[in-house]
């Protein structure tokens, strides 16, 4: 107890120099909290918007499908199996059948995939009950990003060309019902979604699908030769590998902050038994062993730590809580990044990485504080009294 009365007087005596030292230590500590809470909230958000637009809690794919290569999907078609035809009819699976296809906005060709969805779904958020509002057309729906590139409005004629399965070009009108909003690109950017029936009567392959997306985890159990289970972590695994990337690119920034921090509280300690050569030859003449001073020392570097983490809390508990309630507006830009962001990210601050955050800067501000406090059990105390180092 009395080396930390001491390390905290000494630290207060010091004035400017240690205010300046804590305000540095304390950028840490906010920048480090911040920065992974803004990855973490990105990260839950993301998830959860894939969870209601695209993925459900996981995935059945017909073996010969490939996301990432669209000439897989003409074979990539198999008949929904019978034990799951309950869970289909339940709107607990929706079966969804992909087909590479062409459209023609203001008299030029695009190539779009077309997705036939079930009306009667409650897996994902795509609105397939404005499928029953069709009248005689075709009834569609499709993504704002699609809409606004493509100038679609509600309610237009699209003429969309496609293949069926065997390898026979058709055309036909489909009328835009819907036009949804939604934070999750692959579900909307060149995807034009139509009711299931018809599409599997467009292509000729009735009762066929390319992919079961599930609303709930136990219907992954399914063991079938043309169909292979997709689990929720292997459909997120890109957003993972993103945000694992994210993490230690903007690690880079808080490691400067705290090496900065670091090397002032290094500077200060030098400086510090330098000068008061004096006052701990002193001490140890008047009973204190060499490593209570040194302890001493190393308290006061430690305790710089202590004092950084009550001026972060001052400032960075209302600035963070602000952040966490407002969230953090994203750039429009980020609409072509290719994977969930939403407008805001909404921070995650818990309570393992504020705890976290704390034992590290202090852990690291007492090593650095110890280093150069090391040389004072060296320190004869008869020449520290004179002034003079050994």
């Amino acid at each position: 107890m009395l080396i930390l009365k001491l390390a905290l007087r000494n630290l207060l005596g010091a004035g400017l120099r240690t205010w300046l030292n804590v305000f540095v230590l304390s950028l840490s500590y906010v920048v480090i909290i911040y920065i992974n809470g803004m990855l973490e909230g990105w990260n839950r958000q993301a998830k959860s918007d894939m969870i209601h637009w695209q993925t459900g809690e996981g995935q059945l794919w017909q073996k010969n499908y490939d996301p990432l290569d669209p000439f897989t999907l003409q074979e990539s078609l198999a008949p929904i199996p019978d034990e799951l035809a309950p869970a289909v009819k339940s709107g607990d699976l929706a079966p969804v059948l992909i087909a590479m296809a062409s459209f023609y906005p203001e008299g030029r060709i695009q190539s779009i995939l077309l997705k036939g969805i079930s009306g009667n779904q409650k897996v994902v958020d795509i609105p397939t009950a404005s499928f029953s509002e069709n009248g005689s057309d075709i009834p569609a729906v499709i993504g704002n990003r699609m809409a606004e590139s493509n100038k679609i409005k509600l309610g237009d004629l699209i003429t969309v060309r496609w293949r069926d399965h065997n390898g026979t070009f058709d055309a036909a009108d489909v009328r835009v019902m819907a036009i949804f909003k939604t934070n999750v690109p692959t579900v909307d950017a060149g995807q034009i979604w139509i009711p299931l029936g018809k599409m599997q009567e467009m292509l000729g392959v009735p009762g066929k699908a390319t992919i079961l997306i599930a609303r709930k985890s136990s219907l992954l159990n399914y063991s079938g030769n043309d169909w292979i289970s997709k689990n929720f972590k292997f459909l997120t695994a890109e957003i993972d590998q993103i945000i694992k990337t994210k993490s230690f690119g903007s690690s880079i920034l808080y490691v400067v902050l705290l090496l900065l921090a670091m090397l002032a509280i290094f500077d200060t300690q030098v400086l510090a038994i330098f000068r008061r050569q004096r006052e701990i030859g002193t001490q140890i003449a008047l009973g204190m062993t060499r490593w209570q001073v040194v302890r001493l020392f190393t308290t006061e570097g430690a305790m710089n730590a202590v004092l950084a983490a009550l001026m972060a809390a001052a400032y960075g508990i209302p600035f963070l809580a602000s952040q966490a309630a407002n969230g953090i507006p994203m750039p429009k830009s980020t609409d072509t990044m290719g994977f969930a962001v939403a407008e805001k990210i909404f921070p995650v601050y818990s309570l393992g990485l504020i705890g976290i955050t704390i034992l590290l800067v202090l852990i690291t501000a007492t090593v650095v504080s110890y280093i150069p406090s090391r040389r004072i059990a060296k320190m004869n105390p008869t020449e520290a009294i004179k002034g003079k180092i050994q």
